[in-house]
């Protein structure tokens, strides 16, 4: 759970899923979604997808069958983060958000098994590592779900919801991610946020 939590590349990618959950693309404009249950299974199908996705690709890197250069890994992650929260300003995908959390959730698996792997764990303890990370950010995940949906729920309908947290949020994260992006491609020194 510590892992998603100060995370905040996947903590940010995750909320650029979320922010789009509890609104409807009617072109040319975001309205509020009519029930909460849809909203709820939207968002259970974008976690769902980002579960799997990652867990697929977590295992396979943890256990050493997959490995990818640790600098493309957070390169994509970023830009990752960066796609996600433009497709909220300017809707590409529309109807099948899970299908891009399933498909940025292979690089974030990436993401996360070198914070396994860097644990240098004896392969017979591996497993059990494995499964127990993984449930982690499930359960890190989830609780941020549980405190973001009813909150963003509930002020849907409100401008504070439509243009400072859906719009003015979604632009914030492109921008910091874009940040992490140029940093992370060209391995420069973090800067300090």
């Amino acid at each position: 759970m510590w892992h998603i939590w100060i995370g905040f590349d996947h903590i940010l990618f995750l909320v650029s899923l979320l922010l789009p959950a509890v609104l409807l693309w009617r072109k040319p404009r975001w309205e509020p979604a009519k029930s909460f249950r849809a909203s709820f299974w939207d968002v259970a199908k974008i976690v769902t997808a980002f579960t799997v996705a990652h867990s697929i690709t977590l295992s396979l890197a943890t256990l050493g069958w997959i490995s990818l250069p640790s600098r493309w890994v957070e390169s994509a992650i970023a830009a990752s983060v960066v796609l996600a929260a433009l497709n909220n300003l300017r809707p590409v995908v529309e109807g099948r958000r899970w299908l891009v959390a399933f498909c940025f959730g292979l690089i974030h698996g990436f993401g996360f098994a070198s914070v396994l792997q860097d644990l240098g764990l004896p392969a017979d303890a591996l497993l059990l590592a494995l499964v127990g990370f993984n449930l982690g950010v499930e359960a890190g995940q989830l609780a941020i779900v549980a405190l973001f949906l009813p909150v963003a729920f509930a002020l849907r309908r409100h401008w504070i919801y439509r243009r400072v947290i859906f719009l003015g949020g979604s632009l914030l994260i492109a921008l910091l991610a874009g940040v992490w992006f140029i940093e992370r491609v060209g391995d420069l020194k973090p800067l300090p946020f």
